[in-house]
């Protein structure tokens, strides 16, 4: 025990590969086991694990009322240094528990999984660092992941590799409220969508979520808490990022991203995070890196308590698993739905909204709420629904949206609409001409 105590205190700033990475997060779980679980999400293409710890006053479980967050690195195998900072980033929060007040509430409130590497094989494969591209951006199988996932506005020809499966199935798992995707080869705070069409926007360069503010805002916190992302300076002379973010699709379209997944899919607010200009830094810069994201990695999870959470139950108390629960004029294409336990969490910014939630075959109910920012509290506004007409004979158990492209079938109807309102609007004027 002892020895494993001395292996999660002395982590280097350094690359660790994969002995060395599996030897450290085991030590942290055996120093730390009432405060981490430690478990694998799947296997690599060449068989290596996926590891995931999680950190939090109960980590082994969900907790109703605690929101889940979740950080994952290292998806293009040569984009390293996010990798490296959550190693650092699980040392200062275990080690900070029960000393420092904020850490301690945090992770007394939140549940936190970090996956250190999303595709071992790819980091395994890079023997020479390199500042650009290499081979090992893609997995075993010369897929990259990050084009890999079903996506919302087009047919993804890519077959859904291990790594991916793994990953989807653990979105599915869960119920994960917000988390962040680290890269490397830029400096800059990305959102959704990655991925659009006329529906979101893309004519005019930007492809717009329902939560576009609610984005913009998280994107942000990232920047604006960063050493030297909100300033907006490019790698290059050539790229600029006003306040250290971008829209997805501004930047450049991309098709089977993982954060429009989330969103879509998973009912999980994702931002994509570049942290270096350089993929594969000197591991000498590692502990600048740290540095420069120490107080932005801890800010952007405090966000998971944005807005508002609660319950839907039926009139014996028992929890309504599949109510649709949404914000008023902010609908998502595959609608966001309670968990097993009845449970939503709806990221919204501080205002006054109302809150939709349905049971399908019974009347909807709505409920006005004010929200204010609660990310201090770490606690978002409670807000529970019963539906006294609903029995525990009677249980909404719609299946989950298809991995269809979902944007498409809104492209479809919406141009379905428009010569239907032309028609209209000519035999309107034919009837007042005639008459």
């Amino acid at each position: 025990i002892l020895c494993l105590v001395s292996v999660a205190a002395a982590l280097e700033f350094k690359y660790h590969h994969t002995e060395e990475l599996e030897e450290y997060l085991k030590g942290v779980h055996a120093a730390h086991p009432s405060l981490t679980h430690l478990h694998s999400i799947g296997r690599s293409v060449e068989g290596r694990d996926l590891w995931v710890l999680v950190l939090g006053r109960f980590p082994t479980h969900h907790k109703i009322g605690i929101p889940e967050f979740k950080y994952v690195a290292n998806m293009h195998g040569d984009e390293t240094v996010g990798r490296e900072i959550l190693l650092h980033l699980i040392d200062f929060l275990v080690t900070s528990y029960g000393r420092d007040p904020v850490i301690t509430r945090l992770l007394n409130n939140t549940r936190i999984h970090i996956m250190p590497t999303m595709n071992p094989d790819g980091f395994e494969a890079t023997k020479v660092p390199d500042c650009y591209y290499t081979r090992g951006r893609y997995n075993r199988n010369g897929e990259d992941l990050n084009r890999n996932f079903p996506d919302a506005f087009e047919n993804n020809s890519a077959n859904i590799q291990p790594e991916t499966r793994a990953v989807m199935d653990w979105i599915k798992n869960e119920t994960f409220v917000l988390s962040a995707n680290l890269h490397g080869g830029a400096l800059v705070a990305s959102y959704t969508f990655d991925n659009g069409n006329p529906v979101t926007g893309s004519l005019k360069g930007y492809s717009r979520s329902p939560d576009d503010d609610v984005f913009i805002h998280l994107a942000k916190t990232y920047s604006s808490n960063h050493a030297s992302m909100y300033k907006g300076t490019g790698c290059d002379n050539r790229q600029t990022f006003p306040e250290g973010i971008t829209n997805g699709y501004s930047w450049y379209q991309l098709e089977g991203g993982m954060q429009d997944y989330n969103y879509v899919w998973g009912q999980c607010f994702e931002i994509t995070l570049e942290l270096s200009c350089c993929k594969y830094p000197p591991a000498d810069q590692l502990e600048k890196f740290w540095r420069d994201n120490k107080v932005a990695l801890i800010e952007y999870i405090k966000q998971v308590h944005l807005g508002v959470k609660g319950q839907v139950t039926d009139k014996n108390g028992n929890p309504i698993p599949n109510a649709i629960v949404e914000a008023k004029g902010r609908p998502h294409v595959c609608p966001y739905r309670t968990n097993e336990q009845g449970e939503y969490f709806l990221l919204l910014l501080p205002g006054t909204y109302v809150i939709n939630a349905t049971v399908p075959g019974f009347k909807s109910m709505l409920k006005t709420v004010e929200i204010a920012d609660n990310t201090g509290n770490f606690s978002a506004l409670k807000q529970d629904f019963s539906f006294s007409e609903v029995s525990d004979q009677i249980r909404s158990r719609v299946a989950s949206c298809p991995k269809t492209p979902l944007y498409q079938e809104l492209t479809r109807a919406s141009a379905a609409v428009k010569p239907t309102l032309h028609v209209l609007v000519l035999m309107t004027i034919m009837l007042v001409m005639f008459k």
